[in-house]
């Protein structure tokens, strides 16, 4: 029996001792709602499982397969689910707190009403997924692949969506205000209503991009394509900058950004040590001890001297 299946086995057990009877006809999400997962299951297999409501605590699920799994409604507490595979998975009105899904795999998922403050699904694809609604303040999708996916009326403050590939996404409505938009592909998505307000778009590309009714209020364009951009007027750039980079559809100009720079820094060099601490002066009573012994052992010697010399005269005379 595989590691997995006996963690699974014992769990159920423990919730049907929960509740004093096994019933196989009971509801799968009530079940599911006792379900709590814990500690390591590496490429464990759980695809095409009811897990509505499971909680998944302190676990670690690198590579595990959740293809087409029921996770409607779970919750992922300072879990690790690094390359997993979740394709086609329900995971509606899911939670995740403090968990890593680096890498994972969510081609055509659901998740729309998903609340992901801060969540790491750097590399990550969405493909064709849905995340309508969903919360992701400050989430970080670094070099994910975002293509064709729906975020429509999804809140992404600060988002970091660097070295995306975002082709025909769908940000209608999105709250995107100070997010990161930099060095990807966004051709022919859809930014129709969305909130972009001091968001930093430079040096990607939005060929066929829908910017109707978008707001850019302080966005900062410098070496962005927006030549082939769609819908994007005049009075929504007066309040955004760019450079002598960026480019626009004919006729619409902006002003340039002044005194900041957009050059990554490169690490400063790490402070020196601290020098060693000198040693601690002896305690006063141990000095005056010290002082002691010496005075003690100088009169010892002087009082040996003086004998010697005593002895020496007494040999003389004899």
């Amino acid at each position: 029996m595989t590691r997995f299946a006996i963690a699974f086995s014992s769990l159920i057990l423990a919730s049907l001792a929960l509740v004093g009877q096994a019933n196989a006809m009971v509801d799968d999400r009530d079940v599911a709602r006792l379900v709590s997962f814990g500690g390591s299951c590496g490429k464990c297999d759980l695809s095409g499982r009811r897990l509505t409501g499971a909680r998944f605590a302190g676990a670690t699920f690198a590579d595990a397969l959740f293809v087409g799994a029921d996770l409607r409604g779970a919750t992922f507490i300072g879990s690790s689910f690094q390359r997993a595979r979740l394709t086609g998975a329900d995971l509606r009105g899911a939670t995740m707190a403090g968990s890593d899904f680096g890498g994972a795999d969510f081609g055509g998922a659901r998740l729309d009403g998903l609340e992901a403050p801060a969540a790491n699904f750097m590399r990550a694809n969405f493909t064709g997924a849905t995340l309508t609604g969903a919360e992701l303040p400050g989430v970080n999708l670094m070099f994910a692949n975002l293509t064709t996916t729906r975020f429509d009326g999804a809140e992404l403050p600060r988002a970091k969506l660097l070295n995306v590939k975002a082709e025909r996404a769908s940000f209608v409505s999105a709250e995107l205000d100070g997010a990161i938009l930099t060095t990807s592909r966004f051709d022919r998505a859809s930014f129709k209503g969305a909130s972009l307000d001091r968001a930093i778009l430079s040096g990607s590309v939005f060929d066929g991009a829908d910017f109707r009714g978008a707001s850019l209020d302080g966005a900062i364009l410098a070496g962005a394509n927006l030549s082939g951009a769609q819908g994007l007027r005049q009075s929504q750039l007066d309040d955004a900058c760019g450079d002598d980079r960026t480019r626009l559809p004919e006729g619409l100009k902006i002003k340039a950004c002044r005194g900041m720079t957009l050059r990554a820094r490169s690490p400063s060099a790490p402070p020196a040590p601290p020098a060693p601490p000198a040693p601690p002066a002896p305690p006063a009573a141990a000095q005056r001890a010290a002082d002691a012994a010496a005075g003690k052992a100088a009169a010892a010697q002087r009082a040996a001297a003086k004998a010697q010399a005593e002895a020496d005269r007494a040999a003389r005379r004899d």
